[in-house]
């Protein structure tokens, strides 16, 4: 595509090519597809072939002899400057759509679970020295650290204190089991600082837990950017697990179904292969729920099926160029047949018939929202009216369409070349005043104006014939005089 910048230039430092005329130069080009972009755009003549490509070569390597201002450096800084903003170029692409910050926060997703794990244990193992009943109680690791951050001295548990417990689990009858454990607990006692310690460490896994929502919460918003589709398909923390493998959208998107099958389990792949025994049915992809659900015997041709949809969802987001969850939804209604059919016998709809009538609610979607736009803005649809639809709405017309309906109403469509040149002529010929009375009332008139023409040719032609058939006859009688 022809940036502002070089139009601007090409139009100040070439002369102007008028309509109708051919142009005495053409613009050298090495891109022959910019080169129709700029003729389209400017009308200026491009042409792109090896006697360019040389010239541009020629050009190239005595480029500073033929700029004098040039000063020894320059050239070399001006090639690092292309070359740097040529690849931030390269890598910044959509910014909604950038994979990294799903394969990180994946990443860090997992890192968190395992923290928030190894610090629950801690902090039981460290608080179950002074009130060791707390942890049958209380499983739950999130709620084990906010009991204990409210509790801190076991001594110090009285009735009062049930509200309080029941808030944070929801349940007064444990809250009044914690109160009697401890008053009888045989737990030890700690020193103040020892409580405070523990109290801290407690908050500290609170705060990780509460950090972790967040991070997960962000990980779905932005797989809904990147990947609508594979989300709604299989789930966005499997989904996200699937990208990071892989290392990026596309990558997994160019991998075959059999490969995304098993991605995850390379080692036991490579054992299998190795010892020639059998190789595993599935990788990361087991974590989802349809696997789950499958019988014993079902579960590796579940996830071959599960495989297959995963990879039309993967490419599906990665080449799309609008992000829709409609496939992701089919695909996945599809998945939950299948695992039907397994189990029931219900025959499954064929894939073709699903994904057309994916395609079909896409574009329902799009003409909707097409249609939303439109009446938000209160401009007219792009779609071109025909002339007895303009005559009966009676909208406002541009100058382009006041044009196009002096035309012939009969006539057939025509490239867009033509139609503008067509437009502009007729512009420059009909004075101003004639389109404020333009309407679609015009039509049968120029019909008429078609028959009449076609009658003058028939009487032009007849008029020919009646001439050439004297003619003849002239030639004959002269001929017999002179044989006289």
């Amino acid at each position: 595509l022809m940036t502002n910048e070089l139009r601007n230039f090409l139009e100040l430092n070439l002369p102007k090519v008028k309509e109708g005329k051919k142009a005495k130069f053409s613009l050298g080009v090495s891109e022959p597809k910019i080169g129709s972009h700029i003729f389209e755009e400017t009308k200026i003549p491009c042409q792109s072939n090896e006697f360019v490509l040389e010239l541009l070569r020629g050009v190239r390597l005595h480029f500073d002899r033929f700029i004098k201002d040039l000063k020894p450096g320059d050239l070399e800084k001006a090639q690092l400057g292309l070359g740097h903003s040529y690849s931030r170029a390269k890598v910044k692409f959509n910014v909604n759509r950038v994979d990294n910050m799903v394969i990180q926060a994946i990443f860090l997703l997992d890192t968190l679970d395992k923290d928030i794990n190894s610090f629950s244990m801690r902090v039981r193992e460290w608080y179950s020295w002074h009130f060791p009943e707390l942890v049958k109680i209380v499983n739950d690791n999130y709620l084990y650290a906010r009991v204990v951050k409210l509790i801190e001295d076991k001594s110090k548990l009285t009735d009062d204190m049930v509200p309080a417990l029941t808030d944070i689990l929801g349940d007064e009858d444990k809250a009044k089991e914690i109160v009697e454990a401890g008053k009888a607990s045989m737990g030890q006692d700690l020193s103040a600082v020892d409580l405070v310690n523990v109290q801290m460490f407690a908050q500290r896994v609170m705060d990780l837990s509460e950090y972790r929502k967040k991070l997960y919460e962000y990980l779905v918003t932005k797989m809904n950017d990147i990947a609508p589709n594979l989300a709604s398909l299989i789930g966005e923390v499997v989904g996200a697990r699937l990208i990071s493998h892989a290392g990026s959208l596309t990558n997994l998107a160019k991998c075959p179904s059999s490969t995304l099958q098993i991605l995850g389990a390379e080692k036991a792949l490579f054992r299998a292969l190795k010892t020639r025994g059998n190789t595993p049915k599935y990788g990361l992809i087991f974590h989802s729920s349809f696997i789950g659900r499958a019988s014993a015997r079902n579960k590796g041709r579940m996830a071959r099926y599960l495989a297959n949809k995963c990879s039309i969802a993967s490419r599906i987001d990665c080449f799309a160029e609008k992000n829709t969850t409609i496939f992701g939804e089919k695909l996945r209604e599809q998945v939950e047949e299948r695992l039907d059919f397994y189990d029931k016998g219900v025959a499954p709809r064929k894939n073709i018939d699903v994904m057309k009538a994916a395609i079909e609610s896409t574009e329902n979607n799009d003409t909707e929202m097409k249609e939303a736009a439109t009446d938000t803005s209160g401009k007219k649809s792009k779609k071109k009216k025909s002339k007895s639809e303009i005559a009966v709405d009676g909208e406002p017309m541009s100058v382009d369409k006041v044009a196009a309906t002096n035309g012939d109403a009969s006539e057939e469509p025509k490239s867009e070349k033509t139609k503008k040149k067509k437009d502009k002529r007729k512009l420059d010929e009909e004075p101003a005043a004639d389109l404020n009375g333009v309407s679609g009332v015009d039509a049968p008139e120029d019909g008429t104006a078609k028959k009449k023409k076609k009658k003058k040719k028939a009487e032009d032609n007849e008029e020919d014939v009646q001439a050439k058939s004297e003619k003849k006859k002239k030639k004959k009688s002269k001929s017999e005089d002179g044989d006289e």
